[in-house]
């Protein structure tokens, strides 16, 4: 029937098979995404509530260097949003990413819907693009909701300063802003790894805890191995090299080349696996 139908059947168009609305509702509708999207809104508002049992006087010297940071979060909206992306950018954005996009063909395949999916007939290479489109949408959401509510709940409570730096001088509000948003759009095309690693494993294996966790763990592994200086210019080439390459924004002037640098290197590793898992799903047999 899905071989009839791809040859021409009357009334048979693979671009009008699984429409990406339907597919945002689909997942709109899961509770992984409503949980996923739901803490990224409350996590500002928790660091909030955290930070006024802060009376601002910690003087047991286990402030440090972190102290400082959380002085410098609370002086402004704009610095409280950057504390909230410089706190999630190392793990639990990297769990919500991989869990989008790790989790949308696995659980597919899990739950034994995979094959019903392709006998509508929907084209293989159709099916992965708009899940893959999908889940990409919902982790560019979860980021926006993440930074708009980190400005917007430290603005209300802390108003509307410049963007300090421990580093640099401080960045007006506006041009603060704008650097605010590079930051968070630098953070987002770093997420690309994240997406591309948890995509691909999702393809080969049906359990989407193993794509999601999978992924995470590479992403850890990769975060350890880029300490090693013994590695010297290998560690170039790790994924995470660069992940902390949009401090440079935070320089006066900023210091753009390792951000370049970045947003190559994760559009190219996103690629790659994209590509693997393309390759791999349009020849494999499903069973599930």
């Amino acid at each position: 029937m899905s071989v009839q139908a791809e040859a021409g059947a009357t009334g048979y168009r693979p671009s009008r098979t699984l429409p990406i609305m339907a597919e945002v509702r689909r997942q709109a509708s899961r509770r992984r995404t409503q949980l996923g999207l739901g803490f990224m809104a409350v996590l500002p508002l928790i660091i909030l509530i955290a930070f006024e049992f802060d009376s601002g006087g910690d003087d047991d010297g286990n402030g440090g260097a972190f102290g400082s940071l959380v002085d410098l979060a609370t002086s402004g909206g704009l610095n409280f949003a950057l504390f909230c992306l410089a706190v999630s950018a190392g793990f639990l954005l990297v769990v919500v990413v991989a869990l989008f996009c790790g989790d949308t063909v696995a659980s597919e395949a899990s739950w034994g819907s995979l094959r019903y999916l392709l006998a509508v007939p929907v084209p293989r290479a159709r099916l992965l693009a708009v899940k893959l489109i999908v889940a990409l949408a919902y982790s560019a959401v979860a980021l926006i909701v993440l930074t708009g509510v980190g400005l917007l709940a430290g603005t209300l409570r802390y108003g509307w300063h410049p963007l300090g730096s421990t580093v640099a001088a401080e960045i007006a509000p506006g041009a603060g802003l704008l650097r605010l948003l590079g930051i968070a759009g630098y953070l987002g095309v770093t997420m690309l790894v994240v997406a591309g690693l948890a995509f691909l494993l999702g393809v080969l294996t049906d359990a989407p805890l193993g794509a999601v966790g999978g992924a995470v763990m590479i992403w850890i592994l990769s975060s350890i191995l880029d300490q090693i200086t013994a590695l010297g210019v290998i560690r170039n080439g790790l994924p995470t090299h660069y992940s902390d390459a949009w401090m440079g924004l935070l320089s006066t002037p900023a210091q753009v080349d390792d951000l370049v640098k970045g947003a190559i290197s994760a559009i190219v590793y996103a690629t790659v696996c994209w590509g693997l898992a393309f390759w791999r799903f349009t020849r494999k047999d499903i069973t599930s």
